[in-house]
């Protein structure tokens, strides 16, 4: 599957900043294809309540089932039917994940977002999301699950890294300057 289009894949830890990396890209006229919603629409489609015990169950189901990079096959009719010629996929947490994109899209650049544990628990609990952890305990499980499908080596693997920790303004900054850089690779 050849599409001529510039694919950013996006990795990080829950609660890392993804979003943010996201709401710029789409004022850079980026499509967005958000990974998460696959486990999410399948945690419906097996009648299972939308907790992040479930999601957690479902998301480890699925690879089992279906192979680790089930969730980026997914994911590709998603991406060939997006309008824009520009399209990040927020949330990928492997490198079977990264191959499968690699192997099946002409363009595709990963980038990571990283921020520190006590910053990605602050912001997953004043989010409070309906998959996001209540208490230390269930942000920690939450983070040991994530690492266990590979998160860890998708975030290491990444062509390009921000850092998400300062003035929000400057953050935008440099998220700005990545998705410039990886834009001008594109093109040329």
């Amino acid at each position: 599957m050849a599409v001529d289009k510039l694919i950013l894949g996006l990795t990080g830890m829950p609660g890392s900043g993804k979003s943010l990396v996201v709401a710029v890209a789409k004022q850079q006229d980026y499509d967005v294809v958000v990974m998460g919603d696959i486990i999410r629409e399948e945690t419906k489609k097996r009648k299972l309540q939308l907790t992040p015990e479930n999601f957690g169950k479902v998301m480890l189901a699925l690879r089992r089932e279906q192979g680790p990079e089930v969730i980026a096959k997914r994911c590709l009719p998603k991406i060939t039917n997006a309008k824009s010629r520009k399209v990040i996929v927020d949330g990928i947490r492997s490198l079977d994940e990264i191959d499968e994109f690699k192997r099946s899209l002409k363009n595709f650049t990963h980038i990571a977002v990283h921020a520190s544990p006590e910053t990605r628990f602050q912001r997953l609990y004043n989010r409070a999301r309906a998959d996001d952890p209540k208490d230390w305990e269930d942000f920690n499980e939450r983070d040991m699950r994530e690492l266990s499908v590979g998160l860890g080596n998708a975030i290491a693997m990444a062509e390009e890294m921000i850092v998400n920790e300062g003035p929000i303004n400057v953050v935008k900054i440099d998220i700005r300057q990545t998705l410039e850089k990886v834009e001008q690779q594109w093109m040329t």
